[in-house]
């Protein structure tokens, strides 16, 4: 019997393809929930309150309706809300919340873990540390105890500054550093978590982790902004494509935050990575490379967690499992929108609820009332950190050191504890900085940054808002 001819260059071929499909079995074979060790924990928090800031609460609720959908439980999903808009007089729909014009009901089912005035910088670091005992208030007592084979997402929706997150109660805020500090304790020892991914919607948000986050923690973090620009509010009041139903005088969504959180609900996560989201979600979130209406989305800390997959973190829903990430590189329901920088959304919402009262009404009358109200404060605190920086440094440089920006990979700030003793300084004489007036911490900053002592700041500030601070609150 003759036999058949092989080359070794044949064999070589045979062998090599034997071997490639061997490796893909391996290598390529999507993860699944077995392959994941530990537990998914989430830890989401809108730090925000009032019918004005619908938004954050919307995207908190939409945020947890993924986690469920993913897989996650509700014992290991801890939410942080103020609860002040499902039933909100203001809301045309009582009991339901909506986070995109045409979309469903996101507030059904979510935990009321901490609410009110339970939602606070002490209690949301203490959850997140798994500390039970620093827990102050009524709320539900769950906190992350995770171990060193368990993944963390935690994602946060609110008003920022310079160096700070807001809190629901004015003259309370979450410092960078706190921040920080409690993710390394978190980390230290290696008991406390395996990975942590970090999802953050606020003004110069990129300024949290900025030259504070290291990467040597495990956590990977991105942010809805540089450490320099305000980021941006989506389906808006508006003739815009993508504007809410004619009944919302209020925008429904955050434009990092509905970005990253569409995008999940349209792909199946196990073949999406944190670095292929990261990417779509900064291209949409830069208006489209334009940043006209957009802002920079940022990554910090362990940039090599981002090959990992979303479902490690989050899951992923069932229903999405043949919708692999190219061919729903497009998704539908990501309409345009009219866009608002998050600092006038406030603004937006009692002009619109204004013009579309009836003439004389009682609804009228207080629109007008809250608007008018919060164009003089705004310009209140504009002007007291204009004088106070004068009187600091004079009328020619005082507008130069307040508005120093610092170079890149650099905090806003050195000495924290002087920049927490100015702002209370500033705001017993001056009344509270309020949302819109977050935006001067890097002002504040800037004064520390410059040397100046705490009984110097505080006089000036005295002489700056002669006024009594309770004459200033809005």
């Amino acid at each position: 019997m003759a036999r058949l001819p092989c080359s070794p260059l044949l064999l070589l071929l045979v062998l090599s393809s034997q071997l490639a499909l061997l490796v893909a079995g391996e290598f390529l074979r999507l993860p699944s929930e077995k392959d994941v060790v530990g537990t998914r924990w989430a830890v989401l928090i809108a730090g925000s309150n009032g019918y004005y800031n619908y938004r954050h609460q919307a995207d908190v609720c939409h945020a947890y309706q993924i986690m469920k959908k993913g897989g996650l439980k509700d014992e290991n999903i801890i939410v942080f809300m103020y609860d002040d808009i499902a039933n909100n007089r203001d809301n045309p729909r009582p009991g339901v919340i909506i986070n995109h014009p045409k979309g469903g009901d996101v507030y059904a089912g979510v935990p009321k873990d901490y609410t009110g005035a339970d939602v606070n910088t002490n209690n949301f670091l203490a959850a997140l540390l798994g500390d039970k005992s620093k827990l102050t208030g009524s709320g539900s007592g769950k906190v992350v105890s995770s171990g060193p084979d368990d993944h963390i997402f935690v994602y946060y929706a609110d008003h920022g500054g310079p160096g700070i997150l807001g809190m629901p109660e004015d003259e309370e805020y979450l410092y960078a550093n706190d921040l920080v500090r409690t993710l390394e304790k978190k980390h230290a020892g290696g008991a406390g978590y395996k990975s942590l991914v970090f999802y953050l919607e606020a003004c110069e948000s990129g300024s949290i982790f900025e030259g504070l986050l290291p990467g040597n923690i495990s956590v990977y973090a991105t942010t809805a902004a540089n450490a320099e620009e305000s980021s941006w509010g989506t389906y808006c009041p508006g003739d815009d494509e993508g504007a809410p139903p004619p009944e919302y005088d209020t925008c429904l969504g955050d434009l990092y935050s509905v970005a990253w959180m569409e995008d999940s609900d349209a792909h199946n996560l196990n073949a999406e990575s944190l670095k292929q989201q990261y990417e779509r979600v900064r291209n949409r979130t830069s208006a489209d490379g334009t940043y006209s209406l957009g802002s920079h989305v940022m990554q910090y800390g362990d940039l090599g967690l981002n090959d990992q997959s979303l479902f490690q973190y989050i899951g992923t829903n069932p229903a999405n499992d043949n919708a692999t990430f190219v061919q729903s590189s497009s998704s539908s329901r990501q309409l345009p929108g009219a866009r608002v920088n998050q600092r006038d959304a406030d603004l937006v919402h009692f002009w619109h609820k204004y013009r579309r009262s009836a003439e004389g009404s009682a609804e009228k009358v207080e629109a007008r009332r809250r608007l008018v109200e919060t164009m003089a404060r705004r310009s209140r605190v504009d002007s007291s950190v204009e004088l106070i920086g004068g009187l600091l440094f004079g009328s020619e440089e005082g507008a130069k050191v307040l508005g120093t920006v610092r170079p890149a990979g650099q905090p806003v700030v050195d000495d924290w504890g002087c920049l927490k003793s100015v702002v209370r300084r500033f705001e017993e004489r001056c009344g509270p900085l309020t949302q819109y007036g977050m935006k001067h911490m890097r002002s504040l900053a800037n004064i520390c940054n410059a040397g100046v002592r705490e009984e110097v700041m505080d006089k000036a500030a005295s002489q700056a808002c002669a006024a009594s601070p309770s004459s200033l609150i809005i």
